[in-house]
């Protein structure tokens, strides 16, 4: 992976604090290195005439590269209390600290940088121009090569963190086992890694867009909730990182492209940087290289599952359309039996499943003659025997699959014209004995029967439906699913909208 930065930034100057009670050295001493440079750097002077004041500044600023301190000021040892301080309380190593002097035999040179990791010791007398500018670059290369080799250390251990965050956030986007999820997981591990607010993930369009804009799926997104991040101008990004393969920055946003085995490369928009540092960009492509496997394996598995459960809505819509009901309920059936299991707090991966199988709750109807199914009067007593052996056929032409959905429709198919008190068929199973899949499906099938019409009956209004729910709840339909499905009963009825007879 490849990336641009629009601007070089701008170098810093060094920081020079100026540590003495005679305002005159502070004069002749900034006038004396007002042209220095080092490394294309200039100086930018901290002006302290007191020890009390030098600690408050270096307790504030924490990039100062180099100090000029007197020694005697408010007290005799005042310059010497303030490197102790340093080294010592604030625990700052990397500062050199260059000793001034006026009184030498207050402050003996060998004891004073002995005892206090002074970096050298001059007499004011002796620091004429040249030796103030060779004092200044020996103190200033020497400051430069100390973070260079910090930086160096630090940068190791960054790496080493970022390394196990890496492998933490792997470990956690493996456990995904939809496209949801795992994109959801994916752009949270992003921003945790990276320290970040506002991101999107894409991908280029494919045959089920999850919602798409442009030439691009959004899988997630965190921060904006709307469609602001995608601007003109970064849309103009996403179709150069597409045409030319690249990951790139440019302003604050970055634009991140991760091509897969499957041809639907992603792409990552990181919004608020100013650049990607190279940890950080070694860090994405080993994150992202092992979530382009996991991406591949979760995108051939959901082609399997909504192929699987394509396949079962068409059968359930065969089954309908041959008893002459509404093609739509199948649809309206899966849509409410999710509704009820989301309410009732069941884990994604069931709704989702339960969702899929609820279509093919009457598939046993295939088997039933059509002078029974057909029947437009009552049944009598012989052709009601022969239509309640459909919920044995539906488990035959189910039962031995290992396949979740085929697992949960064979129940389904076999135990939805059970009652809760147990006077169903055709087990005669009696309340929590019936499946929970079979109970939820036998309210969202009643509701749906009563809500629309058949070649037997009239739709009924909604306020007759929810008492006749009511009604029956404990004797043929469980309490606990009448009273989520009357509590979210707008839901339901938008359900039945989005999918009209």
């Amino acid at each position: 992976m490849s990336f641009l930065s629009s601007a070089a930034p701008k170098l810093a100057p060094w920081k020079v604090l100026l540590v003495d009670d005679e305002p005159d050295i502070h004069d002749i001493t900034k006038l004396t290195l007002n042209r220095f440079r080092l490394d294309g750097r200039a100086l930018a002077f901290l002006h302290a005439y007191s020890g009390a004041e030098a600690k408050e500044i270096m307790a504030r600023e924490t990039d100062i590269a180099l100090v000029f301190l007197d020694v005697v000021m408010e007290k005799e040892d005042s310059g010497l209390e303030v490197a102790r301080w340093m080294r010592e309380d604030l625990d700052n190593q990397f500062t050199r600290i260059v000793l001034r002097t006026g009184q030498p035999g207050q402050a003996p040179e060998e004891r004073v940088i002995v005892n206090y990791d002074i970096n050298d010791y001059k007499e004011k007398t002796e620091l004429d121009r040249t030796k103030l500018f060779t004092t200044t670059f020996a103190a200033l290369r020497a400051y430069r090569d100390i973070m260079k080799v910090e930086e160096a250390r630090l940068q190791q251990l960054n790496y080493r963190e970022g390394l196990e965050r890496v492998i933490a956030a792997s470990a956690h986007i493996f456990q995904q086992r939809n496209l949801k999820d795992f994109a959801n997981g994916l752009l949270q591990q992003v921003v945790a890694l990276l320290r970040l607010e506002h991101s999107m993930l894409l991908r280029l369009r494919a045959a089920t867009a999850i919602g798409d804009v442009n030439d691009y799926e959004i899988l997630a997104q965190i921060g904006d909730t709307d469609a602001t991040l995608l601007s003109p101008a970064v849309l103009a990004q996403l179709d150069v990182a597409k045409s030319n393969k690249i990951s790139r920055v440019e302003g604050d946003t970055y634009v991140g492209y991760f091509p897969n085995s499957s041809g639907k490369a992603s792409l990552l928009i990181l919004k608020g940087v100013e650049e990607i540092s190279e940890i950080d960009t070694k860090l994405l492509e080993v994150f992202c290289s092992g979530v382009a496997i996991a991406f591949d394996n979760i995108l051939l598995t959901q082609e399997i599952t909504d192929t699987q459960a394509e396949l079962i809505l068409r059968l359930g819509d065969v089954v309908e359309s041959r008893s002459h009901e509404a093609g739509n309920h199948v649809r309206r059936m899966a849509e409410v039996c999710h509704l009820l299991a989301t309410a009732a707090g069941l884990p994604d991966d069931e709704t989702a499943v339960l969702r899929h199988a609820a279509p093919m709750h009457d598939i046993g109807k295939i088997a039933t003659p059509d002078s029974v199914l057909l029947k437009p009067g009552k049944l009598d007593p012989d052709e009601w025997e022969i239509m309640k052996q459909h919920p044995t056929v539906g488990l035959s032409i189910l039962d031995g699959s290992q396949r979740p959905i085929l697992k949960a429709a064979a129940v389904i198919a076999h135990q939805h014209h059970e009652k809760y008190d147990g006077s169903g068929y055709p087990q005669g199973l009696k309340g929590e004995d019936i499946h929970l899949y079979a109970r939820i499906v036998a309210v969202a099938d009643v509701f749906d029967a009563l809500m629309h019409k058949r070649c037997y009956k009239d739709a009924w209004p909604v306020a007759q439906v929810v008492q006749h729910l009511r009604d029956v709840a404990g004797r043929h339909l469980d309490p606990h699913f009448v009273d989520l499905l009357v509590a979210n009963i707008d839901a339901a009825l938008a359900i039945n909208e989005r999918f009209p007879d």
